[in-house]
């Protein structure tokens, strides 16, 4: 199979990782309005010389014989271009998330790659992060009980690594339709109960909707004996830099079951000096007076990319069904766009 990427920013140099080793797929063109950009990243991972680098995406459709696409671009660009590329005879497309600014552009993805039979994937490395996976496999074993809270802090440093758009700044785009993306699609991992009503408020700081809470209900069943809640906060240091190889952000979850509690330290930031530290271990857990601490994982968001990779290309390869296909990236969207909502209404909205 060959892939083409389209976009090639920062975040190119972690989605390019899982493909160098990967003997079943050919990285085939890199297309970035900024061709040198593009130029320049063929040759920091020593891509093959056949590789071919593009300017306009829809020429390198047209050239290019791609069975995957990785689309790379901010979220307000997605819709359009996967309205070009679903008529190009694409097996599978991989969007970064957020997969649209709107729900209606949502749904125009999801049309388009449902009537040209496209797989349809929306990104989500924290998914396939080493710690949060074996948190995900201790609670789906009971191993604190039944779940029910959680809390993830996002602290966001001084040393911001992100572009940010004048439109985006009037709309608080940024923290929580990026940024906060992660944040608002990992209780889904946790509890599979849907999400019922959410609160939230926020302030502003030079153009970021910064800080921000959201306070949340999932639906109760009769099975769980305590009702379930979660809250998000979304803060910044803006005199502190916070170490990290990639982006100067971090996130800090806490898991409240009846048994116990856990706590999953460091998201993008893992491996930095933090990790170092007994305080913040990968995975704690306090369970029957004891305090348990996980820490023998691979500590570099790298490897959480490479995992997803690997997941989009089994998934390409009909092996693996997307952990976050288009709906299920539409309702974590409305989930997010429910809580800005709230903000500027100043009340709760039901979902």
């Amino acid at each position: 199979m060959n892939v083409g990427f389209i976009g090639t920013g920062k975040i190119f140099d972690l989605h390019i990782l899982g493909y160098l080793e990967n003997n079943e797929v050919e990285i085939a063109a890199l297309c970035d309005i900024d061709q040198n950009k593009a130029e320049m990243k063929a040759k920091k991972f020593k891509l093959r010389n056949s590789v071919n680098i593009y300017s306009d995406f829809k020429e390198m459709m047209k050239q290019e014989n791609l069975d995957l696409i990785e689309i790379l671009l901010p979220p307000t660009l997605n819709a359009e271009v996967t309205h070009h590329i679903a008529r190009m005879g694409i097996k599978a497309i991989s969007i970064n998330p957020p997969i649209a600014p709107s729900l209606d552009k949502t749904d125009q993805i999801i049309q388009r790659c449902k009537e040209n039979n496209i797989i349809l994937s929306v990104y989500e490395s924290y998914y396939f992060a080493p710690h949060i996976q074996k948190a995900k496999k201790l609670i789906e074993t009971d191993y604190i009980g039944d779940p029910t809270s959680i809390r993830i802090k996002t602290a966001i440093g001084s040393n911001n690594g992100w572009n940010i758009q004048d439109e985006e700044k009037e709309k608080g785009f940024l923290n929580l339709l990026d940024i906060g993306w992660h944040s608002f699609a990992l209780p889904r991992l946790f509890f599979k109960e849907k999400i019922k009503k959410v609160f939230g408020w926020s302030s502003e700081y030079k153009g970021l909707k910064v800080p921000a809470y959201v306070m949340f209900e999932f639906e109760q069943t009769e099975k769980h004996p305590v009702p379930q809640y979660g809250n998000l906060e979304f803060s910044l240091l803006p005199e502190m830099k916070l170490p990290s190889n990639y982006y100067p952000v971090d996130e800090f979850i806490e898991i409240i079951g009846t048994q116990g509690l856990m706590k999953i330290n460091q998201g993008i930031s893992i491996g930095n000096a933090m990790t170092d530290s007994d305080v913040f271990a990968p995975l704690i857990i306090v369970r029957d007076g004891k305090v348990e601490s996980y820490n023998e994982f691979p500590k570099d968001l790298k490897y959480s990319f490479i995992k997803a990779t690997e997941h989009f290309i089994n998934t390409a390869k009909g092996k693996k069904r997307p952990l976050l296909d288009g709906e299920t990236a539409k309702s974590i969207l409305k989930f997010n766009l429910a809580a800005i909502q709230s903000s500027q209404k100043e009340k709760e909205i039901y979902l």
